[in-house]
């Protein structure tokens, strides 16, 4: 029996369904917080959002792809189970920090946003309010 094939047999499905959920769960999550950063227009949220996911799931699903392939001989079940976990867990290291990419290149937008969104005075300070005569403030406490 060619271990290998079976190495491959069990990896696909695990790898691009895990992608698919994380993609699902952010696409879904992710639309509220992308709303908040665009200042509720929910057309451009929708938009950024669907462009992310598919964005995820180029990167991911070509990792996937890519990483399939062993040049190491899987002569039996323990090399199986080997081969697996250092494959999937490369994977899953890769779709966590995709995810932290993510939300932060989108919370300095969001941040950037708030600092624009903050009021400035309407005019500039013209001068100052000359003091009380003696220097005698009446409402400071004695």
């Amino acid at each position: 029996m060619d271990y290998t094939v079976v190495s491959y047999a069990v990896y696909l499905p695990i790898a691009t369904g895990v992608t698919v959920w994380v993609a699902r769960t952010l696409s879904k999550n992710g639309r509220i917080f992308l709303a908040d950063v665009f200042a509720g227009d929910e057309k451009l949220a929708d938009a950024v959002n669907h462009l992310l996911v598919v964005g995820f799931y180029l990167i991911n699903l070509g990792f996937v792809a890519l990483w399939m392939r062993s040049d190491a001989h899987i002569a039996d079940v323990q090399g199986v189970f080997d081969n697996l976990s250092y494959k999937l867990g490369t994977v899953l290291l890769l779709l966590g920090v995709m995810h932290l990419g993510n939300v932060y290149v989108l919370n300095k937008i969001r941040r950037r946003g708030a600092l624009d969104k903050q009021e400035r005075p309407p005019v500039r300070p013209q001068g100052m309010v000359p003091a009380m005569p003696g220097g005698v403030d009446p409402w400071m406490p004695k």
